[in-house]
């Protein structure tokens, strides 16, 4: 197995220029955004939306000690508000900051709240998931996500003290999950369990250690592992969404029975949520914008749109793609190449033509002496010019009407030009019409 170093396959280059026999010219690679804190873009939503705590005021009580009721939770005073924005917010305050649910006060009615963040925009995860919560970790949640942004949605990982009874799941791990069942969702026992909830507040869904199973321990071989991305679609999806939701179904009690008596023991309360990722792109872009409340990327290769994913105007030289990874390790940019249109075409009429080939030595032939060189351009003799040759240059203030060969290339010339000039290329085109 090959290893490659860290920090390779960042892909953050589109183009750079290069020297060839023909000059300077452009070299295209795959590209895409450096991975960020993609929870700076996103919005979030509440439901049901009146879920959150003080409004009207409430103290609560601490899991661990129903005795110690000094936490209270008031919508009106900063200093005692638990919004949601809280979630997001710099960890580096003292006390700590969060967001706080209403307590359990309708018991034995479940106690449960669906938090949706969402990008309006396709993104690709590159780390971890993890939330922090300040009251015990729930003992039943459901992490979902939806690449249609939120119009259906997917479970990515069940959480439950007890898979069986919760979801009539087996209790699996993220260590159980091989290369064949990386795509299985699993339900976990590893972050509901556990009474003493201040030792780990953190419930995890571990995008990493699934990227291991690709790129080994400690993904030292990413070669591995954008191969796959490269050649597996359903492995490129399930690492990319438009939006997570969050499904806490029922809260920490730290016992088998609910103290009905003190149903302010019971609650939500998250300090930070960590979304790591970086805009899909489609390899076409190394970096992404927001601007007036929306990503997107900033799209190179003549490609267009918020994910790149489709060929701009004047562009269908050929049916647009995704770039590839591969060969390792520029991989391959997959532009999109020019595409003109004649402006009249007898008898058809629209004529769609191809740009790569401007002369040849049957139907395009340069004229008067002229040589065609790769197909793209003709060499002329001394005295002729354009696109074939066909015109006789002037050599005096007299008119050059009659130095023009009225060959018959050259009458089809006169009645359907197909000379254009695009971004300082002169392209002849063939017609194509049947």
């Amino acid at each position: 197995m090959q290893h490659y170093p860290a920090a390779w396959g960042h892909y953050d280059v589109c183009k750079s220029q290069i020297y060839t026999e023909e000059g300077l010219t452009w070299d295209y690679m795959a590209c895409q955004p450096e991975a960020t804190d993609m929870t700076k873009y996103l919005r979030v939503a509440l439901d049901p939306p009146n879920i959150t705590c003080g409004d009207p005021p409430e103290t609560y009580c601490a899991l661990e000690n129903p005795y110690m009721c000094n936490n209270e939770c008031d919508a009106t005073t900063e200093e005692l508000a638990h919004p949601p924005e809280l979630m997001f917010d710099f960890e580096g305050r003292n006390p700590t900051t969060f967001w706080q649910s209403t307590s359990w006060k309708k018991y034995p009615k479940p106690l449960q709240v669906n938090i949706t963040l969402s990008w309006n925009k396709t993104i690709e995860l590159t780390d971890d998931i993890i939330l922090t919560f300040e009251s015990g970790r729930p003992e039943q949640m459901v992490l979902e996500k939806s690449l249609d942004y939120g119009r259906t949605w997917t479970p990515y990982q069940f959480y439950a003290t007890d898979c069986l009874d919760a979801f009539t799941m087996e209790p699996k791990t993220v260590n159980d999950l091989t290369q064949r069942t990386l795509l299985d969702i699993i339900c976990t026992e590893d972050y509901s369990r556990g009474y003493v909830w201040k030792n780990d507040k953190t419930v995890r869904f571990e995008i990493k250690d699934r990227f291991a199973l690709f790129a080994g321990p400690r993904l030292h071989n990413m070669a591995s592992l954008y191969g796959q991305l490269d050649t597996t679609k359903n492995l490129r999806d399930f690492f990319t969404i438009t939006d997570l939701r969050i499904k806490l179904l029922k809260p920490a009690t730290g016992a088998t029975m609910v103290d009905e008596n003190n149903l302010s023991r019971y609650f939500y309360a998250i300090s930070d949520i960590k979304v790591q990722g970086r805009c899909k792109c489609n390899l076409h872009a190394n970096s992404c914008v927001f601007d007036k409340g929306k990503l997107g990327c900033e799209c190179e290769h003549n490609t267009t749109g918020p994910d790149c994913s489709r060929c701009k105007r004047h562009y269908h030289g050929r049916a647009w793609s995704v770039g590839s990874y591969l060969p390792i390790p520029k991989g391959t940019a997959n532009i999109c190449n020019a595409l003109l249109i004649t402006p009249s075409c007898l008898p058809c009429p629209f004529c769609f033509v191809s740009a790569a080939r401007v002369c040849d030595n049957a139907m395009l032939r340069c004229q008067n002496g002229g040589t065609c060189h790769h197909h793209q351009r003709c060499h002329c003799s001394p005295g002729f010019s354009g696109v074939l040759c066909e015109r006789a240059r002037c050599q005096g203030p007299e008119e050059c009407d009659d130095q023009f060969p009225l060959t018959s290339t050259n009458v089809v010339l006169l009645v359907f030009p197909l000379a254009y000039f695009f971004r300082g290329f002169v392209v002849m085109l063939e017609l194509t019409c049947s």
